[in-house]
């Protein structure tokens, strides 16, 4: 899939980014959590694309619900997989 999440030690210290560039998947939170539309990330970032935040937003969404289960004692793979957020960022 061309629009990923990686992970690479030498890019931000290996915090989640979008494509291997320097965007960090907590920072496309940030700026959500901040009012940003989507729109105005696109106008602000023009390097990114609209695929990419969502990637973004799915791959934080599996993240939380991983913990979610995590916390509770809970097997998510199989919710995973029912929502649809098992493939691959």
């Amino acid at each position: 899939m061309r629009h990923s999440i990686t992970s690479d030690p030498a890019i931000c210290h290996g915090k989640p980014c979008i494509r291997g560039l320097r965007y960090p998947v907590e920072s496309v939170l940030e700026w959500f959590a901040a009012g940003m539309t989507i729109e105005e990330v696109l106008a602000d970032y023009p390097d990114l694309e609209r695929e990419d935040i969502l990637a973004a937003l799915a791959y934080a969404a599996r993240l939380a619900i991983r913990r979610e289960g995590a916390d509770h004692g809970i097997d998510v793979d199989d919710a995973l997989e029912m929502a649809s957020l098992t493939e691959d960022y």
